[in-house]
């Protein structure tokens, strides 16, 4: 079921095995592009024709009713809506510490510099829908988008075939004061928002993930809107000594594993008694699972253990990988962190599980997938602001300066360039 690689001896197979990147088959990018051209054209008419082929629906009415989030709130259970509730203040805390202040300085001359930090005014956070609830989605997605002070937050999420928002996604949407909530989904709840349509407005940011058709939808409309990440399937790598236990490793790729058969967990050890033993648990505990074909076929297909001789190799092997979760099984994890360059969130210690990260730590889940952290960062509150440059010259420093500024727009040819400085040094 779980592939094995000794690291120094198998590279290139490894490599093949895990290699993984963010592509989309010719019928994705064919069924993206007709419904982002459709609803651009046609906006709300388009919008609900789609709806009704993809979720089974006919819309009257594509905004939740306000009655309808507050029912969802006074129904659920108690127990859920505290967890809810602590989970959400722990997730708001952590953004908090995230805000970015302007700054300003003075320079020589009677020069102020500075940047200006102000939120974004519309954004959209998608948050998957339809047969599953992921309420914790949307938890993670609106607390950086408040916190960074957005004016108008809108949620979309797919409904069921009788145009029903599951009563957990709603409940969530109270606890975190989201008021506008749309039940749309797929592409065309992508270009609804990134285009805007008759009633649905445009937004400067969509964030959130989705199945394939959303994540090509959030890269075509990227330059009409800014998106967080094209995220991918879910993925874990967890780095392990000798010390680890191999039940808590086997259950955390299988909570990987059973999100998509296309979903990666890989295992890097330095213990070849430590794999056999996570291959025989994985083998013994995979039947009782509820999901256990999708975790089987994931963990085949997707999955790996990896021996390497030094926990430095582990980390070597890691970043090749640029995992989205990153666990440390092993006895020192503070030890080994500044040997590691690429991962979207990394968990330290052997009970610090993934599981924690995604529902009630308070860092973001919503993380860079498909070896994209190399570059990519998680939902933050930075994804909610934009950054304006302040530049105010004072006369005495044009007078110093001008010259040499405008002798430096002849030297790439822009003549008006330098004529707009030399002017001035004419007044002045």
């Amino acid at each position: 079921m779980l592939p094995l690689y000794r690291f120094a001896e198998e590279r290139s197979a490894l490599k093949e095995q895990l290699n993984r990147s963010v592509t989309f088959d010719a019928s994705v990018q064919s069924t993206v592009d007709e419904i982002l051209q459709s609803v651009r054209k046609n906006g709300n008419s388009a919008v609900l024709d789609y709806t009704e082929q993809f979720q089974g629906v006919r819309l009257t009415d594509m905004l939740v009713s306000s009655s309808e989030i507050q029912e969802a709130y006074e129904h659920a259970d108690r127990g859920f809506l505290e967890v809810l509730e602590e989970a959400y203040r722990n997730i708001t805390l952590f953004h908090q510490h995230e805000v970015e202040k302007s700054f300003f300085y003075e320079a020589d001359g009677g020069v102020i510099l500075g940047q200006r930090v102000t939120p974004m005014e519309k954004a959209l956070l998608y948050v998957p829908g339809g047969k599953a609830s992921y309420p914790s989605s949307l938890l993670m997605n609106a607390a950086p988008a408040i916190v960074a002070g957005v004016k108008d937050i809108f949620m979309t999420t797919p409904c069921d075939a009788a145009g029903v928002v599951h009563p957990n996604i709603l409940a969530a949407a109270m606890v975190a004061g989201i008021d506008s909530v749309y039940k749309i989904g797929g592409a065309q709840a992508i270009a609804a928002f990134a285009y805007g349509t008759e009633t649905l407005p445009k937004v400067d940011i969509i964030t959130g993930p989705g199945n394939k058709y959303v994540a090509l939808a959030k890269k075509q409309v990227f330059g009409h809107v800014s998106i967080d990440s094209i995220a991918g399937p879910s993925e874990v790598v967890i780095i392990a000594d000798e010390s680890a236990n191999p039940e808590f490793i086997v259950l955390d790729m299988f909570a990987q594993a059973e999100h998509d058969p296309d979903a990666s967990a890989v295992l890097i050890t330095t213990s070849e008694h430590l794999a056999l033993a996570v291959r025989e648990c994985a083998e013994a505990r995979l039947p009782a699972m509820l999901r256990r074909e999708i975790i089987a076929s994931s963990l085949q297909h997707n999955g790996a253990i990896v021996l390497v001789g030094t926990l430095e190799e582990a980390c070597e092997v890691s970043d090749m990988i640029a995992p989205e979760h990153l666990e440390l099984h092993v006895e020192n994890p503070w030890d080994i962190l500044p040997g590691i360059h690429h991962a979207g969130a990394i968990f330290m210690g052997s009970y610090s599980c993934e599981t924690v990260g995604d529902y009630f730590a308070g860092p973001n889940h919503t993380l860079p997938t498909n070896g994209t952290a190399r570059f990519f960062s998680p939902l933050s509150v930075r994804d909610f602001i934009k950054h304006t440059s302040i530049i105010s010259y004072s006369k005495k420093q044009l007078h110093e300066s001008g010259e040499k500024i405008a002798a430096f727009a002849d030297y790439e040819g822009l003549q008006a360039h330098a004529e707009a400085v030399r002017a001035r040094l004419r007044v002045l």
